[in-house]
């Protein structure tokens, strides 16, 4: 946003082409929308701070990668900056409004279509081996790390001569670009000691923006997000606090630090806001200087809220902090532009549309949900319930159409340290429009409700969780238009773990299940996941002994009632392994079994898979519970 210049970018899954469209649209703050980009897939605009230049990314076919394009904001040809082999990222403008840094990844030679030093190009499956000697080489929904570093680049605009060269060496991934006010560094976070070694721990360094060896400029309590930098040279980020030196189920905050002097030892952080009641969201974005306060999104029960944090805080919590915009709705981004506001903000109704706070209000600028509300939305009912040991639960029912009684689905979030929030959820509404009544909480272990909260399973996977699910249905079952001798069991990732973990121990309370993506054993996910080696050690332990008897697969034999296994070929989060042992168990216990392979899908499938492959899945889940209820 620059002025009255505010620019969105709008993506649609088209079944048609099997792909995603994304385009650029330009919303007036009276209310007017127009097309603004013509391209395939456009997305992430960056408007220059003269106001006269916008930098975003485009992919001009279905199967490229996106690169850096250039437009003026008056409109006219769009030029093409880059032409690099895995694409480029998000654009940062400097304060210049004449150079943009990214980040890209760039291949090793001979990988990932490109010739190696000879010129020969190979196929995939003929390229070198690779050489693994750390346990951070790979990651979901991304690939192989270690032969494709994420690099730090800044190119000139108005340079035709330009020639690419990345500033950052290929020893470790960097990540958030942010320019220093004189134009003469980029702040990037990287992984602990330049990636010496494997581990959560990141820190934020300043690259110079001519070359040269970064510099470390905050060393962090855990890690980092989103760094900006004040005309003061104060530098805020998002981060969590690590006890050790891995991530370790901890609030994401807010943190200030001053920038060194040239030379000079590493700033010291301040936590603005307090660990245990303040959730950052990293998702939408990163802290935005507005007046002498911050405006950061946090998540505080189901919301995902936008707050304003003074700048001279310390440890604030979050009923210190005056709310903006975002009660029981959630935030998907946001932007400042002098004393004027805006935000996708995503409702019961809406998948996220634009508003702008100014004056004291806030007016809805788009109605991009309103084709999917004309067919038809299920209102969300705010439910709540008490675990046996005297714990407040939290979550939702969405009822079918009809006086029923209903078949009822208790759907179980993944995580565990996420959440369920007020945003217009598709799953939910493809089930309850099928005649289903759909269950959803946020049990402990998940975000928003404090820290304590989502650390109350650690080393505890299967306890009170399970207790917060259980009661959550007991409290939706009270209800005259809900069957409770027809209810099924559903969920993904953790949901997954915990729909193995009911069906094993708690199996009488349900008719079948659907167990998607799931955590089956934690022994062989300690190796074969691309977090395992961590994962496995902050929730559930080293010991063999308890990895197994927090393990849904070491019951299956207890499990009786119709189970589906449901994966994805490529999932590198919870692979592909973790479907078979579990199948393979309990056809041989002789429990009704089925299961249902996606290829070339990872770990996202049912957020951001391909669109063919998000119809075929919700068919198959419908197609399950007529079966089953």
């Amino acid at each position: 946003m620059h002025g009255d210049f505010l620019l969105a970018g709008l993506t649609n899954p088209d079944p048609g082409t099997n792909s995603y469209r994304g385009t650029l649209w330009q919303v007036g703050l009276d209310g007017a929308v127009r097309r603004w980009t013509h391209g395939e897939r456009d997305s992430s605009p960056s408007i220059s701070p003269d106001g006269r230049w916008v930098a975003f990314l485009r992919a001009d076919g279905q199967k490229d990668r996106p690169q850096l394009y250039v437009m003026p904001t008056g409109g006219g040809d769009a030029r093409k900056l880059t032409d690099l082999p895995l694409g480029a990222g998000r654009p940062v403008w400097a304060p210049d409004s004449r150079r943009v840094a990214f980040t890209a990844r760039i291949p090793e030679p001979g990988r990932y279509g490109t010739p190696d030093e000879g010129g020969t190009k190979s196929e995939p499956d003929e390229e070198a081996p690779r050489h693994i000697t750390r346990l951070d080489y790979r990651l979901d929904n991304i690939g192989f790390l270690v032969d494709r570093r994420q690099r730090l680049f800044v190119l000139d605009t108005q340079d035709e001569a330009r020639e690419l060269e990345p500033l950052t060496d290929d020893r470790v991934d960097v990540a958030d670009p942010a320019w220093t006010p004189d134009g003469r560094a980029v702040l990037v976070v990287a992984k602990r000691d330049w990636g010496a070694t494997a581990t959560e721990e990141a820190d934020i360094y300043a690259v110079p923006a001519e070359g040269g060896e970064p510099v470390l400029a905050v060393r962090t309590a855990g890690d980092a997000e989103h760094p900006v930098v004040g005309e003061d040279g104060v530098v805020w980020y998002l981060g969590s606090e690590f006890v050790g030196p891995n991530w370790d189920v901890r609030n994401p905050g807010l943190w200030s630090a001053v920038l060194p002097a040239t030379g000079g030892e590493p700033a010291v952080p301040r936590r603005m806001t307090e660990a245990e009641t303040v959730a950052c969201a990293p998702a939408a974005g990163g802290p935005v200087p507005y007046g002498d306060q911050v405006l950061v999104a946090v998540g505080n029960r189901g919301s995902v809220e936008l707050r304003a944090v003074p700048q001279d805080a310390d440890g604030v919590p979050l009923d210190k902090l005056s709310l903006v915009t975002g009660e029981r709705a959630a935030v998907r981004a946001f932007a400042v532009d002098g004393e004027r506001i805006v935000a996708v903000v995503a409702t019961p109704e809406s998948a996220g549309d634009v508003v702008v706070v100014e004056n004291g209000g806030t007016r809805v600028l788009t109605d991009w949900s309103k084709p999917v509300r004309e067919k038809g939305i299920r209102p969300v009912e705010e439910l709540s319930a008490t675990a046996p040991d005297g714990y407040p639960v939290h979550g939702w029912l969405v009822r079918p159409e009809g006086e029923g009684p209903h078949p009822v689905l208790l759907v179980i979030h993944g995580g565990p340290f996420s959440a369920y929030d007020w945003g217009l959820f598709d799953e939910a509404q493809v089930y309850a429009s099928a005649g289903y009544a759909v269950v959803m909480g946020n049990p402990r272990g998940s975000s928003g409700y404090g820290e304590s909260h989502g650390r109350a399973i650690v080393h505890g996977l299967g306890t009170v969780d399970a207790d917060d699910l259980l009661a959550l249905l007991d409290a939706a079952l009270t209800r005259p238009d809900l069957d409770a001798s027809r209810v099924g069991v559903m969920g993904g990732s953790y949901g997954g773990f915990m729909t193995g973990w009911l069906a094993s121990h708690h199996g009488e309370r349900f008719r079948a299940a659907w167990s998607e993506r799931a955590v089956n054993a934690w022994d062989s996910f300690t190796g074969s996941s691309d977090i395992g080696y961590m994962f496995t050690d902050a929730y559930v332990g080293s010991d063999l002994q308890t990895q197994l008897d927090r393990s849904p697969l070491s019951y299956a034999d207890r499990i009786k009632i119709p189970f589906a296994v449901v994966h994805s070929e490529h999932d590198w989060r919870c692979p592909v392994e973790q479907a078979q042992r579990m199948f393979v168990a309990l056809k041989r216990a002789g429990t009704p079994v089925e299961m249902l392979l996606f290829p070339g899908e990872g770990h996202e499938l049912s957020r951001s898979g391909r669109p063919r492959h998000r119809i075929q899945r919700f068919e198959a889940v419908l197609d399950w519970w007529s079966r089953r209820l």
